[in-house]
């Protein structure tokens, strides 16, 4: 990777303080899991995968930034989104090839149902895995459950299946997100990294349905009534 002199580093850095109050007014009022806290912590985990796998920081830094500015489930449209994002890149970045480069992976990061085409550049999978690993794990769960509250989504029922349904279907309940998607992201990480991180995040996952069905069908109290007759 090619050197930044300390100019071209401290241009860089001026971009990334440009786009944080950028993000946050955007963000502001997210009360579906989609806030500032989110992409911060997607940032973080980005710059600590693009380490560890040699990409560059700054693309992965400024496309974390940005990334959920564009999703289509916050604005009217998919194109809306990456129309605003990318009015945003113009007015702030020289440079085209930065501006291709962060648009094409924020266009094709999402999940849709695993519809989209897989990430073409080191970046693109950096970022991509950052944006997966918090659907994972512990801030996944909670932010799954924040989402459905902020739709009216039931959390579980047992009694429908929703597996015909679009993935863009309303009305499915927030535990059969983890089926549809959350349990299937460890498989699909693209970073060796990321992958490492995804196991232990699955495992979470794993062990908070098991008890979720537990505590759901009362089981947990059953047992405990059992153990303490014997």
């Amino acid at each position: 990777m090619e050197k930044k002199t300390e100019q071209q580093q401290a241009m860089l850095a001026n971009m990334i303080e440009k786009a944080e109050p950028f993000v946050q007014q955007q963000l502001e009022h997210d009360h579906s899991g989609h806030d500032w806290f989110h992409i911060d912590r997607v940032r973080k985990l980005s710059l600590e995968i693009a380490a560890q796998e040699g990409a560059d920081l700054f693309i992965c830094e400024l496309a974390a930034l940005l990334h959920d500015v564009a999703d289509e489930k916050l604005n009217d449209s998919k194109q809306a989104g990456l129309d605003k994002v990318e009015q945003w890149l113009r007015l702030h970045v020289s440079d085209p090839d930065v501006i291709t480069h962060v648009m094409t992976i924020i266009a094709t990061m999402s999940y849709n149902g695993g519809k989209n085409p897989p990430m073409e550049t080191l970046e693109g999978q950096v970022v991509q895995d950052a944006d997966r690993l918090d659907a994972l794990g512990a801030i996944g769960i909670a932010r799954t459950f924040m989402y459905a509250g902020s739709k009216g989504t039931m959390m579980h029922h047992p009694d429908k299946d929703f597996s015909q349904h679009d993935y863009r279907a309303a009305g499915k309940s927030a535990i059969y997100h983890f089926y549809e998607k959350l349990l299937k992201l460890k498989d699909l990480m693209n970073t060796a990294y990321g992958k490492q991180l995804a196991v232990i995040r699955h495992q979470w996952m794993e062990m908070y349905l098991e008890q979720f069905y537990r505590e759901w069908n009362v089981d947990d109290i059953e047992r405990k009534d059992r153990d303490s007759t014997t």
